[in-house]
């Protein structure tokens, strides 16, 4: 029986996944098979060595220590594309609201309360300083192509918007479903360029960190409007605030407010509701067990963000899934030890990711399990193995 626990309020739907006599779902466990869990910060979490997996109901993965997982042999899982329609809804939502002014336009009518009959004249009078822009035969710069980059990027279009979108990294699951009336950007700098609106899909790393800066304003329109739902370390604070008290950034919508953020002149600050719908949080809850069901009882993996995605249709047949450094002859080195019990492979599987690889072996013999013990033994004393798992 497998143990799972959660860290997070969980959909019963994806728990449901867990619903048979094969689980138990423990939240007090000190040593649970898998973890599933949502915002929980987990940096400073003492993880039992029994652990095989982690998955989160969404897609970003701050708040996990994965290198440091990596390192224990932790497949740690997210949920791509799980929240996509929730989060192109509200990215659509505020494209236009900013567009049109609405929130400014709402929050001064708030603050006509307590003028009785005086509103309706009042509002009348007051109106123009709100007035807008259309969206139509605007173009809408979309940087980063993956499930909610390209469900914005079609949505635009349908909204007669002219799209032009960035992602040297675009999968070709994405590009299929890609509109052909998506202009290709070669460099960022032409987004940058061209783009009357920009709305950023990219995750937080190293390379991305402030990549909308003083330098990167340079290259705008005048007026430009930003919307940033994806990461607020994306964005040199400092320079935001600049380049909107300039009016070289004519709005800037984010999903991640803060101290410095609620003082910036024509910034839009929304309390991190980019996933927040019931449908989202179901999908992501699914998705999220689904992957730790698979893995626990077949080894194979999908969408996981340390380990190399790899599968091979369970047969029933004795499988044992190795995790190890990427380094030469340790395929060698494991069928080798294989070789020496007698046990012959009816399929095999090998992927690697950076500096580690994932191997999963299924085994055509009949063997007992004292055997499968000894070969466990003997396949973790082979230097630059991480873990071994028999299925």
């Amino acid at each position: 029986m497998y143990t799972i626990k959660t860290l997070n309020n969980i959909a019963e739907c994806g728990l449901n996944i867990f619903n048979n006599e094969n689980y138990k779902i423990d939240n007090d466990s000190q040593s649970p098979d898998a973890i599933l869990l949502r915002s929980f910060n987990m940096h400073d979490m003492v993880i039992d060595k029994n652990v095989k997996a982690v998955a989160r109901a969404g897609a970003g993965v701050n708040n996990i220590p994965v290198s440091n997982y990596t390192e224990l042999g932790i497949v740690v899982f997210n949920t791509p594309g799980a929240n996509a329609n929730a989060v192109k809804e509200i990215v659509l939502t505020s494209l236009i609201a900013a567009s049109r002014n609405v929130f400014a336009g709402i929050s001064w009518t708030k603050s006509l309360e307590g003028k009785g009959d005086e509103i309706p004249k009042l509002v009348e009078s007051g109106k123009k300083q709100f007035a807008g822009k259309e969206i139509t035969g605007k173009t809408l710069g979309v940087i980063g192509l993956g499930a909610v980059g390209a469900h914005v990027a079609n949505a635009a279009l349908a909204l007669d918007m002219d799209v032009i979108g960035f992602d040297p990294y675009i999968s070709v699951d994405v590009a299929w479903n890609l509109s052909r009336n998506i202009q290709r950007a070669m460099t960022i700098e032409q987004v940058f360029a061209n783009s009357d609106y920009i709305t950023v899909h990219v995750p937080l790393t190293n390379e991305t960190k402030g990549m909308f800066n003083k330098e990167s304003f340079g290259l705008m329109k005048d007026g430009v409007t930003i919307l940033n739902f994806s990461r607020g370390g994306l964005v040199n604070d400092a320079d935001m605030a600049e380049a909107l008290e300039s009016g070289k950034v004519g709005k800037y919508v984010t999903d991640f407010p803060d101290e410095k953020v609620l003082k910036m002149k024509n910034a839009v600050a929304i309390p991190h509701l980019g996933a927040s719908t019931k449908e989202s949080e179901e999908n992501c809850a699914i998705m999220a067990a689904r992957e730790i069901r698979d893995y626990l009882e077949t080894g194979n993996i999908k969408n996981s963000v340390n380990f190399p995605n790899a599968e091979i249709p369970y047969t029933g047949k004795k499988r044992i899934t190795i995790f190890h450094k990427n380094i030469p002859n340790m395929v060698g080195k494991i069928t080798s030890g294989l070789s020496n019990y007698s046990l012959n492979i009816a399929d095999m599987v090998n992927r690697s990711r950076g500096e580690y690889a994932y191997t999963i072996i299924d085994i055509d013999n009949e063997v007992g399990e004292d055997v499968l013990s000894g070969l466990e033994t003997k396949l973790n004393q082979i230097d630059s193995i991480v873990s071994v798992r028999i299925i």
